[in-house]
């Protein structure tokens, strides 16, 4: 079933799924799920059998951090059940293709979970497995999406890309499943080209208590997973959980650290904290997903974690759990697509502008962005801006320099990087 903008859908049959469903500002509907059998008042019930769903978002074009970070997930000293799906998407290069295809519609997650799941057969190791599984690996399964998808439709074939990555990945599964620890599934990104796209279609195919994300170019470290679940229940009530990170960047690492235990909406809005990072995120099933309007996926991280945080502070682990691989993406150059990105969050949380100093760093990189593309009259109006919020804001001048052709944008950004910062 798809659902439209606005209207509310109602899924039955679906394991774990709740009934009513909502559409806000084409956001997929957002509720309190209620509380699973491995749940006790909301808290993550020790020892109870809690279960863990882990997204892989990728294109299939980095085999070798692929297979990295997969291991690091099925490495996990945790012993409970992992069910683990690898989402190939095929990149927001298919992003117009794909609206010329569907229109401007926003497709429903929680709608379309039904469909995955109806389009495959129960596998032998107890979870939703497509048609089309892999052979038996020692412990858990490696299964392959048969049938189309969205991307398709739009002119990019994903299939040959989901046989690919199932090839990619198969010597970790074999090697690295433990016995009964549950399976992991490679499928097509059934909903808009990108990365929101990519993790809500992991979300629909899951039925486990926990969704947590790991990008394909990032690694967990040991004990992730049990210090965030033991977060999780001494809060009653909290939803979502982050923790600190270790940059990598060329021969660099740096860890960085949020200095606190729980994450308001408040920090959140005056600094991105860029230890609560998308690959660190494990939450209630059900409760969010990610929001397919974010300009080329700019941003969707940050809007997930705040949108988190309004519902409940996010329960922190100060430890660095993550490794997070900076080089080996290209989008922090993509001046365009930053500047769309946080447009789109000032309008969509309008409070960012409030706090003077949050305010202050959204402009300044605005400003820096703009410089970076040669904009001189925009980098000028919002280092002005920054300026006027916060007269210290250190990115004004630093885009002035860059707008006066007196710096390098990427220059800037690499010395940034090495210190495990960005712009």
């Amino acid at each position: 079933m798809t659902t439209t903008p606005g209207t509310s859908g109602e899924l039955s049959g679906v394991p774990g799924v709740p009934g009513e469903l909502s559409a806000v500002s084409r956001v997929p509907g957002e509720m309190s799920a209620a509380p699973s059998p491995g749940m006790i008042n909301g808290a993550v019930g020790a020892g109870a059998g809690v279960t863990v769903g882990v997204v892989v978002p990728t294109c299939g074009r980095r085999p070798t951090l692929l297979r990295a970070a997969l291991a690091s997930v099925l490495g996990q000293d945790w012993p409970g059940p992992l069910d683990v799906v690898v989402v190939v998407d095929g990149g927001t290069h298919l992003a117009a293709a794909h609206a010329e295809a569907v229109g401007e519609r926003q497709v429903e997650p929680r709608g379309e979970a039904e469909a995955l799941r109806r389009g495959g057969a129960r596998g032998a190791a107890g979870v939703w497995g497509p048609v089309g599984m892999w052979g038996e690996t020692a412990g858990g399964s490696l299964r392959e999406t048969a049938g189309g998808s969205r991307g398709e439709a739009a002119g990019g074939s994903l299939g040959e890309g989901v046989g690919r990555v199932a090839e990619q990945v198969a010597d970790v599964v074999a090697g690295g499943c433990p016995p009964g620890r549950g399976a992991v599934r490679v499928v097509a990104n059934r909903f808009r080209p990108g990365l929101p796209g990519a993790r809500n279609t992991g979300i629909a195919a899951l039925t486990t208590d926990f969704v947590a994300f790991c990008d394909d170019d990032d690694a967990w470290l040991p004990g992730k997973l049990t210090a965030q679940l033991a977060a999780l229940s001494a809060r009653p009530g909290a939803e979502f959980a982050s923790c600190a990170i270790t940059v990598e960047y060329r021969s660099r690492s740096v860890t960085r650290l949020a200095g606190k235990d729980v994450i308001t909406s408040t920090d959140l809005s005056r600094s991105r904290m860029v230890m609560v990072h998308s690959s660190t995120f494990l939450f209630r099933r059900g409760a969010l997903w990610a929001d397919e309007t974010a300009p080329n996926g700019q941003n969707e991280d940050w809007d997930l974690a705040l949108r988190a945080a309004k519902r409940h502070p996010i329960a922190h682990v100060d430890r660095p759990l993550v490794r997070v691989r900076w080089g080996a993406s290209d989008y922090v150059t993509r001046w365009g697509d930053r500047i769309a990105g946080l447009e789109w969050m000032l309008a969509r949380h309008t409070e960012l502008a409030v706090d003077p100093r949050g305010a202050a760093r959204i402009y300044g990189q605005l400003a820096f962005h703009h410089a970076a593309l040669g904009r001189r009259r925009e980098a000028v109006r919002w280092a002005a801006r920054a300026c006027a919020a916060r007269p210290a804001e250190p990115r004004a001048p630093l885009a002035l320099a860059v707008a006066a052709g007196l710096l390098s944008a990427q220059g800037v950004l690499s010395l940034l990087h090495t210190r495990g910062h960005g712009i």
